[in-house]
Protein backbone atom coordinates (compact mmCIF):
# COMPACT_ATOMS: atom_id res chain seq x y z
CA UNK A 1 0.00 0.00 0.00
CA UNK A 2 1.03 3.65 -0.24
CA UNK A 3 0.46 7.21 0.84
CA UNK A 4 -1.16 9.79 -1.42
CA UNK A 5 -0.01 13.42 -1.37
CA UNK A 6 -1.63 16.25 -3.32
CA UNK A 7 0.12 19.62 -3.44
CA UNK A 8 -1.33 22.90 -4.77
CA UNK A 9 -3.51 21.02 -7.25
CA UNK A 10 -5.59 23.04 -9.71
CA UNK A 11 -7.98 22.01 -12.46
CA UNK A 12 -9.56 24.37 -14.96
CA UNK A 13 -11.57 24.03 -18.14
CA UNK A 14 -10.90 27.26 -19.98
CA UNK A 15 -11.77 30.07 -17.57
CA UNK A 16 -13.81 27.78 -15.32
CA UNK A 17 -11.85 26.78 -12.19
CA UNK A 18 -12.98 23.35 -10.97
CA UNK A 19 -10.36 22.75 -8.25
CA UNK A 20 -8.29 25.43 -6.56
CA UNK A 21 -5.07 24.94 -4.56
CA UNK A 22 -5.96 21.51 -3.16
CA UNK A 23 -3.53 20.29 -0.48
CA UNK A 24 -4.23 16.85 0.98
CA UNK A 25 -2.25 13.96 2.44
CA UNK A 26 -3.65 10.45 2.83
CA UNK A 27 -1.70 8.11 5.11
CA UNK A 28 -0.80 4.54 4.25
CA UNK A 29 -3.83 2.35 5.06
CA UNK A 30 -6.15 5.31 5.72
CA UNK A 31 -9.78 5.45 4.55
CA UNK A 32 -10.51 9.01 3.39
CA UNK A 33 -13.94 10.05 2.13
CA UNK A 34 -14.53 13.08 -0.12
CA UNK A 35 -17.97 14.65 0.33
CA UNK A 36 -19.71 17.77 -0.84
CA UNK A 37 -22.62 18.98 -2.95
CA UNK A 38 -22.94 18.21 -6.64
CA UNK A 39 -20.39 20.15 -8.64
CA UNK A 40 -17.98 20.73 -5.76
CA UNK A 41 -15.12 18.91 -7.54
CA UNK A 42 -14.88 15.69 -5.50
CA UNK A 43 -15.22 13.28 -8.45
CA UNK A 44 -12.86 15.41 -10.54
CA UNK A 45 -10.26 15.15 -7.78
CA UNK A 46 -10.64 11.37 -7.67
CA UNK A 47 -10.33 11.11 -11.46
CA UNK A 48 -7.17 13.21 -11.37
CA UNK A 49 -5.63 10.85 -8.80
CA UNK A 50 -6.59 7.96 -11.09
CA UNK A 51 -5.09 9.66 -14.14
CA UNK A 52 -8.40 9.88 -16.00
CA UNK A 53 -8.33 13.71 -15.95
CA UNK A 54 -5.22 15.83 -16.52
CA UNK A 55 -3.64 18.29 -14.09
CA UNK A 56 -3.71 22.01 -14.84
CA UNK A 57 -1.08 22.73 -12.17
CA UNK A 58 0.20 21.18 -8.96
CA UNK A 59 1.43 17.69 -8.12
CA UNK A 60 0.06 14.25 -7.23
CA UNK A 61 2.30 11.71 -5.46
CA UNK A 62 1.45 8.06 -4.85
CA UNK A 63 4.09 6.77 -2.50
CA UNK A 64 7.29 8.52 -3.52
CA UNK A 65 6.34 8.72 -7.20
CA UNK A 66 5.09 11.88 -8.85
CA UNK A 67 2.37 10.48 -11.08
CA UNK A 68 1.14 13.57 -12.97
CA UNK A 69 2.39 12.21 -16.29
CA UNK A 70 1.82 8.50 -15.71
CA UNK A 71 -0.97 6.63 -17.46
CA UNK A 72 -3.64 5.13 -15.18
CA UNK A 73 -2.32 1.59 -15.79
CA UNK A 74 1.08 2.58 -14.39
CA UNK A 75 -0.15 4.27 -11.19
CA UNK A 76 -0.87 1.03 -9.24
CA UNK A 77 -4.42 2.13 -8.48
CA UNK A 78 -7.73 0.32 -8.88
CA UNK A 79 -11.01 2.17 -9.29
CA UNK A 80 -14.57 1.09 -8.53
CA UNK A 81 -17.14 3.14 -10.42
CA UNK A 82 -20.77 4.03 -9.78
CA UNK A 83 -21.74 1.76 -12.68
CA UNK A 84 -20.61 -1.83 -12.31
CA UNK A 85 -19.03 -1.85 -15.80
CA UNK A 86 -19.08 -5.66 -16.03
CA UNK A 87 -18.78 -7.51 -19.33
CA UNK A 88 -22.21 -9.14 -19.83
CA UNK A 89 -20.86 -12.08 -21.90
CA UNK A 90 -18.26 -13.06 -19.27
CA UNK A 91 -18.83 -14.94 -16.03
CA UNK A 92 -17.76 -13.54 -12.68
CA UNK A 93 -14.32 -15.17 -12.73
CA UNK A 94 -13.50 -13.88 -16.22
CA UNK A 95 -14.72 -10.39 -15.32
CA UNK A 96 -12.36 -10.37 -12.34
CA UNK A 97 -9.33 -11.62 -14.30
CA UNK A 98 -9.85 -9.76 -17.58
CA UNK A 99 -7.55 -6.86 -16.71
CA UNK A 100 -4.84 -9.18 -15.39
CA UNK A 101 -4.44 -11.03 -18.67
CA UNK A 102 -2.88 -8.01 -20.36
CA UNK A 103 -0.16 -7.88 -17.70
CA UNK A 104 1.16 -11.28 -18.73
CA UNK A 105 0.41 -12.78 -15.34
CA UNK A 106 0.57 -16.58 -15.13
CA UNK A 107 -2.76 -18.41 -14.81
CA UNK A 108 -1.97 -19.97 -11.40
CA UNK A 109 -1.33 -16.53 -9.91
CA UNK A 110 -4.57 -15.17 -11.42
CA UNK A 111 -6.47 -18.14 -9.98
CA UNK A 112 -4.94 -17.51 -6.55
CA UNK A 113 -5.95 -13.85 -6.57
CA UNK A 114 -9.49 -14.59 -7.72
CA UNK A 115 -9.91 -17.31 -5.08
CA UNK A 116 -8.71 -14.95 -2.33
CA UNK A 117 -10.94 -12.07 -3.47
CA UNK A 118 -13.94 -14.39 -3.87
CA UNK A 119 -13.41 -15.66 -0.33
CA UNK A 120 -13.27 -12.13 1.09
CA UNK A 121 -16.42 -11.06 -0.76
CA UNK A 122 -18.33 -14.35 -0.45
CA UNK A 123 -18.43 -14.78 -4.21
CA UNK A 124 -17.26 -18.43 -4.40
CA UNK A 125 -20.70 -19.83 -5.38
CA UNK A 126 -21.12 -17.16 -8.07
CA UNK A 127 -17.88 -17.47 -10.06
CA UNK A 128 -19.53 -19.20 -13.02
CA UNK A 129 -22.54 -16.88 -13.23
CA UNK A 130 -22.89 -14.03 -15.68
CA UNK A 131 -23.83 -10.50 -14.57
CA UNK A 132 -27.46 -10.89 -15.67
CA UNK A 133 -27.83 -13.67 -13.09
CA UNK A 134 -26.63 -11.49 -10.20
CA UNK A 135 -28.37 -8.98 -7.94
CA UNK A 136 -27.22 -5.37 -7.83
CA UNK A 137 -25.30 -5.97 -4.62
CA UNK A 138 -23.58 -9.04 -6.06
CA UNK A 139 -22.58 -7.12 -9.19
CA UNK A 140 -21.03 -4.39 -7.10
CA UNK A 141 -19.12 -6.98 -5.08
CA UNK A 142 -17.76 -8.39 -8.35
CA UNK A 143 -16.64 -4.89 -9.36
CA UNK A 144 -14.87 -4.54 -6.00
CA UNK A 145 -13.35 -8.01 -6.46
CA UNK A 146 -12.00 -6.94 -9.85
CA UNK A 147 -10.21 -4.10 -8.06
CA UNK A 148 -8.87 -6.36 -5.30
CA UNK A 149 -7.22 -8.85 -7.67
CA UNK A 150 -5.07 -6.05 -9.07
CA UNK A 151 -3.46 -5.74 -5.58
CA UNK A 152 -3.13 -1.96 -6.05
CA UNK A 153 -1.35 0.55 -3.85
CA UNK A 154 -4.53 2.67 -3.64
CA UNK A 155 -8.24 1.86 -4.03
CA UNK A 156 -10.45 4.61 -5.49
CA UNK A 157 -14.25 4.45 -5.13
CA UNK A 158 -16.50 6.81 -7.09
CA UNK A 159 -19.99 6.69 -5.48
CA UNK A 160 -20.04 2.87 -5.67
CA UNK A 161 -23.36 2.46 -3.81
CA UNK A 162 -25.46 5.01 -5.70
CA UNK A 163 -27.21 2.41 -7.88
CA UNK A 164 -28.25 0.16 -4.97
CA UNK A 165 -31.51 0.23 -3.06
CA UNK A 166 -31.56 1.30 0.60
CA UNK A 167 -31.13 -2.17 2.14
CA UNK A 168 -28.30 -3.11 -0.24
CA UNK A 169 -26.56 0.21 0.39
CA UNK A 170 -26.37 -0.62 4.10
CA UNK A 171 -25.14 -4.19 3.64
CA UNK A 172 -22.59 -3.27 0.94
CA UNK A 173 -21.35 -0.35 3.04
CA UNK A 174 -20.68 -2.80 5.87
CA UNK A 175 -18.84 -5.10 3.43
CA UNK A 176 -16.58 -2.23 2.31
CA UNK A 177 -15.80 -1.32 5.94
CA UNK A 178 -14.92 -4.96 6.72
CA UNK A 179 -12.81 -5.14 3.56
CA UNK A 180 -10.81 -2.10 4.60
CA UNK A 181 -10.07 -3.61 8.00
CA UNK A 182 -9.10 -6.91 6.38
CA UNK A 183 -6.82 -5.45 3.70
CA UNK A 184 -5.46 -2.48 5.63
CA UNK A 185 -5.53 -0.73 2.27
CA UNK A 186 -5.31 2.95 1.38
CA UNK A 187 -8.77 3.92 0.16
CA UNK A 188 -10.18 7.20 -1.19
CA UNK A 189 -13.95 7.20 -1.52
CA UNK A 190 -16.27 9.77 -3.10
CA UNK A 191 -19.90 10.06 -2.04
CA UNK A 192 -22.66 12.64 -1.67
CA UNK A 193 -24.14 10.54 1.17
CA UNK A 194 -22.95 11.81 4.53
CA UNK A 195 -24.06 8.61 6.29
CA UNK A 196 -21.57 6.68 4.16
CA UNK A 197 -18.93 9.29 4.98
CA UNK A 198 -19.56 9.25 8.73
CA UNK A 199 -19.64 5.45 9.02
CA UNK A 200 -16.74 4.56 6.70
CA UNK A 201 -14.14 7.29 7.02
CA UNK A 202 -11.05 7.60 9.15
CA UNK A 203 -11.10 11.21 7.94
CA UNK A 204 -13.61 13.19 5.90
CA UNK A 205 -12.71 15.88 3.36
CA UNK A 206 -15.61 18.31 2.93
CA UNK A 207 -15.44 20.17 -0.37
CA UNK A 208 -17.31 23.22 -1.65
CA UNK A 209 -16.88 25.19 -4.88
CA UNK A 210 -13.58 23.49 -5.71
CA UNK A 211 -12.04 24.16 -2.30
CA UNK A 212 -11.51 22.04 0.81
CA UNK A 213 -13.80 23.46 3.50
CA UNK A 214 -12.53 21.19 6.31
CA UNK A 215 -10.65 17.94 6.86
CA UNK A 216 -11.11 15.92 10.03
CA UNK A 217 -12.34 12.83 11.78
CA UNK A 218 -16.11 12.30 11.45
CA UNK A 219 -16.96 13.31 15.01
CA UNK A 220 -14.63 16.32 14.86
CA UNK A 221 -16.63 17.64 11.91
CA UNK A 222 -19.90 16.86 13.69
CA UNK A 223 -19.01 18.54 17.00
CA UNK A 224 -16.57 21.20 15.78
CA UNK A 225 -17.44 22.35 12.24
CA UNK A 226 -14.97 24.98 11.11
CA UNK A 227 -17.51 27.09 9.26
CA UNK A 228 -21.16 27.58 8.43
CA UNK A 229 -21.01 25.41 5.31
CA UNK A 230 -19.62 22.34 7.08
CA UNK A 231 -22.06 22.82 9.97
CA UNK A 232 -24.99 22.79 7.58
CA UNK A 233 -23.67 19.95 5.42
CA UNK A 234 -22.80 17.43 8.16
CA UNK A 235 -25.81 16.07 10.04
CA UNK A 236 -29.28 14.83 9.09
CA UNK A 237 -31.65 16.55 9.51
CA UNK A 238 -29.47 19.58 8.94
CA UNK A 239 -28.43 21.94 11.72
CA UNK A 240 -30.89 24.73 12.60
CA UNK A 241 -29.52 28.26 12.14
CA UNK A 242 -30.79 31.44 13.79
CA UNK A 243 -29.88 35.04 13.01
CA UNK A 244 -28.68 36.88 16.10
CA UNK A 245 -26.39 39.66 17.26
CA UNK A 246 -24.07 40.47 20.14
CA UNK A 247 -26.02 42.56 22.66
CA UNK A 248 -23.13 42.98 25.13
CA UNK A 249 -19.65 41.60 25.75
CA UNK A 250 -16.82 41.46 28.26
CA UNK A 251 -13.49 39.65 28.47
CA UNK A 252 -15.04 36.24 29.21
CA UNK A 253 -18.50 36.18 27.61
CA UNK A 254 -20.91 37.69 25.11
CA UNK A 255 -24.66 38.22 25.44
CA UNK A 256 -26.54 37.05 22.40
CA UNK A 257 -30.11 37.73 21.31
CA UNK A 258 -32.10 37.31 18.14
CA UNK A 259 -35.63 37.07 16.69
CA UNK A 260 -37.50 34.46 18.70
CA UNK A 261 -34.40 33.63 20.78
CA UNK A 262 -34.26 34.65 24.43
CA UNK A 263 -31.09 36.59 25.34
CA UNK A 264 -28.38 34.37 26.83
CA UNK A 265 -24.70 34.48 27.73
CA UNK A 266 -22.07 32.37 25.95
CA UNK A 267 -18.53 31.83 27.22
CA UNK A 268 -16.65 33.48 24.34
CA UNK A 269 -13.38 34.98 25.51
CA UNK A 270 -12.14 38.27 24.09
CA UNK A 271 -14.68 38.45 21.26
CA UNK A 272 -13.04 40.55 18.57
CA UNK A 273 -16.20 41.95 17.00
CA UNK A 274 -18.13 45.01 18.20
CA UNK A 275 -21.37 45.05 20.17
CA UNK A 276 -24.10 44.72 17.56
CA UNK A 277 -22.07 42.32 15.39
CA UNK A 278 -24.23 39.92 13.42
CA UNK A 279 -23.72 36.23 14.14
CA UNK A 280 -25.46 32.94 13.50
CA UNK A 281 -26.45 30.44 16.16
CA UNK A 282 -26.42 26.77 15.12
CA UNK A 283 -28.20 23.98 17.02
CA UNK A 284 -28.66 20.43 15.79
CA UNK A 285 -32.22 19.01 15.98
CA UNK A 286 -31.01 16.22 18.28
CA UNK A 287 -29.62 18.76 20.75
CA UNK A 288 -32.86 20.68 21.22
CA UNK A 289 -34.53 19.63 24.44
CA UNK A 290 -38.15 19.93 25.51
CA UNK A 291 -36.84 20.37 29.06
CA UNK A 292 -33.56 20.48 30.93
CA UNK A 293 -31.45 22.75 28.73
CA UNK A 294 -29.68 25.89 29.84
CA UNK A 295 -28.74 29.10 28.07
CA UNK A 296 -30.32 28.94 24.62
CA UNK A 297 -34.15 28.99 24.70
CA UNK A 298 -36.79 29.29 21.99
CA UNK A 299 -40.54 28.66 21.93
CA UNK A 300 -43.13 28.24 19.21
CA UNK A 301 -45.94 26.12 17.81
CA UNK A 302 -45.61 22.69 16.21
CA UNK A 303 -46.61 22.79 12.52
CA UNK A 304 -45.87 19.17 11.55
CA UNK A 305 -44.59 15.99 13.19
CA UNK A 306 -42.74 13.28 11.25
CA UNK A 307 -43.07 10.06 13.26
CA UNK A 308 -40.35 7.51 12.53
CA UNK A 309 -40.89 5.17 15.48
CA UNK A 310 -38.72 5.86 18.50
CA UNK A 311 -37.68 9.18 16.94
CA UNK A 312 -40.01 11.96 15.76
CA UNK A 313 -39.11 15.25 14.09
CA UNK A 314 -41.17 18.24 15.12
CA UNK A 315 -41.27 21.16 12.67
CA UNK A 316 -41.71 24.25 14.82
CA UNK A 317 -42.58 27.83 13.92
CA UNK A 318 -41.10 30.27 16.45
CA UNK A 319 -41.94 33.49 14.58
CA UNK A 320 -43.28 34.09 11.06
CA UNK A 321 -39.64 34.20 9.87
CA UNK A 322 -38.04 31.63 12.20
CA UNK A 323 -38.60 27.88 11.76
CA UNK A 324 -36.69 24.93 13.14
CA UNK A 325 -36.70 21.14 13.49
CA UNK A 326 -36.43 19.37 16.86
CA UNK A 327 -35.79 15.68 17.40
CA UNK A 328 -38.13 14.16 19.98
CA UNK A 329 -37.40 10.67 21.27
CA UNK A 330 -39.87 8.33 22.94
CA UNK A 331 -43.62 7.91 22.83
CA UNK A 332 -44.64 11.40 23.95
CA UNK A 333 -44.11 13.33 20.73
CA UNK A 334 -46.19 16.52 20.39
CA UNK A 335 -48.98 16.96 17.88
CA UNK A 336 -49.43 19.60 15.21
CA UNK A 337 -50.77 22.78 16.81
CA UNK A 338 -49.21 22.14 20.23
CA UNK A 339 -47.12 24.88 21.84
CA UNK A 340 -43.55 23.83 22.59
CA UNK A 341 -40.64 25.35 24.48
CA UNK A 342 -37.15 24.18 23.55
CA UNK A 343 -33.69 24.75 24.94
CA UNK A 344 -30.10 23.59 24.42
CA UNK A 345 -27.02 23.28 26.58
CA UNK A 346 -24.21 25.70 25.85
CA UNK A 347 -21.88 22.81 24.96
CA UNK A 348 -24.20 21.94 22.04
CA UNK A 349 -24.33 25.44 20.55
CA UNK A 350 -22.36 26.57 17.50
CA UNK A 351 -21.65 30.24 16.81
CA UNK A 352 -20.46 31.70 13.50
CA UNK A 353 -19.35 35.22 12.62
CA UNK A 354 -20.44 37.31 9.63
CA UNK A 355 -17.89 35.54 7.40
CA UNK A 356 -19.32 32.16 8.40
CA UNK A 357 -16.25 31.17 10.47
CA UNK A 358 -16.62 29.35 13.78
CA UNK A 359 -16.56 31.36 17.01
CA UNK A 360 -15.04 29.22 19.76
CA UNK A 361 -17.11 28.73 22.91
CA UNK A 362 -14.90 28.07 25.91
Amino acid sequence: MATVRIAKLNKSYGDAAILRDIDLSVDDGEFVVLVGPSGCGKSTLLRMIAGLDGVTSGDIFIGERRVNDLEPAHRKIAMVFQSYALYPHMNVKKNMTFGLKFSGMAQPEMDRRVAEAARMLRLEPLLERRPRDLSGGQRQRVAIGRAIVREPDVFLFDEPLSNLDAALRVSTRVEIAKLHRLLGATMIYVTHDQIEAMTLADRIVVMNHGLIAQVGKPLDLYYHPANLFVAGFIGSPAMNFFDASVAAKNATAVTISGPGVAAFDAAVKNFSGPVGAKIKIGVRPEHLLAEGGSGFKIAGAVELVERLGETSYAHVRATPEVALIAEIRGRDAPNAGDPIALSAHERDLHLFDERGERIAID
